[in-house]
């Protein structure tokens, strides 16, 4: 058995904190720029650390049980890609509260641990959508998957369709045109027009496309038990 204390994530100094401000540019402000830095890192920064060592205990706890499943995790630190895919997922982790984001941000990271991740080239964009994208883009991509109609509907277009799969997005038809232009913009999805009607088996067609399915697979969670 492993010991999770070795992924612990280390604390941060108010040395450091006050050397990653400067790094930042805070404190070159003219005249006030002093003040900014104290407002900064008394308003802004406990939640910015919190939000950090959370990010960071949730990815080591994934490492963990890839480790405790009989995965060799020894050779990551020498793997730049595997490297550059947790900068690239953290520092999108750190800009997000969504819930939904940061499980598919660490989710992401667990399956490029365990090998189970796209070519790097495929890997860097998906990762770049999944910083881009709202969670309600993740959803409706979800939804987009595996369309599931209205038990009586035998004919419509197909926003009425998702917006039953995805209720939040209910009487939202600008919304949900516009989050569907930024997955069809990004080549996530087959159909550009969602008020196009459709009928039978059409209607629970997939409409995701091959890199569409990629990026669901890869922030899928996988059983780690």
């Amino acid at each position: 058995m492993s010991d999770s204390r070795k992924y612990k994530p280390p604390q941060r100094s108010k040395a450091d904190e006050a050397h990653a401000l400067a790094k930042a540019g805070i404190s070159g402000v003219p005249v006030v720029g002093g003040p900014l830095t104290e407002l900064f890192q008394r308003i802004v920064q406990p939640p910015l650390d919190k939000r950090r060592d959370a990010w960071m205990h949730e990815v080591a706890a994934g490492l963990l049980a890839l480790e405790n499943k009989g995965l060799d995790l020894s050779g990551l630190q020498q793997n730049e890609e595997f490297i550059s895919a947790v900068m690239h997922a953290s520092q999108a982790a750190l800009r997000t509260h969504q819930t939904e984001k940061l499980q598919a941000l660490r989710n992401a990271i667990i399956n490029i641990a365990s090998g189970a991740g796209p070519e790097e080239t495929t890997q860097y964009l998906l990762l770049g959508y999944v910083d881009e994208l709202t969670e309600m883009h993740l959803r409706l991509l979800k939804a987009a998957q595996a369309p599931t109609p209205p038990p009586t509907m035998s004919m419509g277009g197909l926003g009425t369709v998702l917006a039953h799969c995805v209720p939040q997005l209910q009487g939202k038809t600008d919304l949900l045109g516009q989050l569907w232009r930024g997955l069809h913009d990004r080549g996530l999805v087959v159909s550009e027009r969602l008020n196009m009607t459709i009928s039978g088996s059409s209607l629970s067609e997939r409409q995701t496309t091959g890199l569409g399915n990629q990026l669901l697979e890869l922030i899928e969670a996988q059983p780690l038990a």
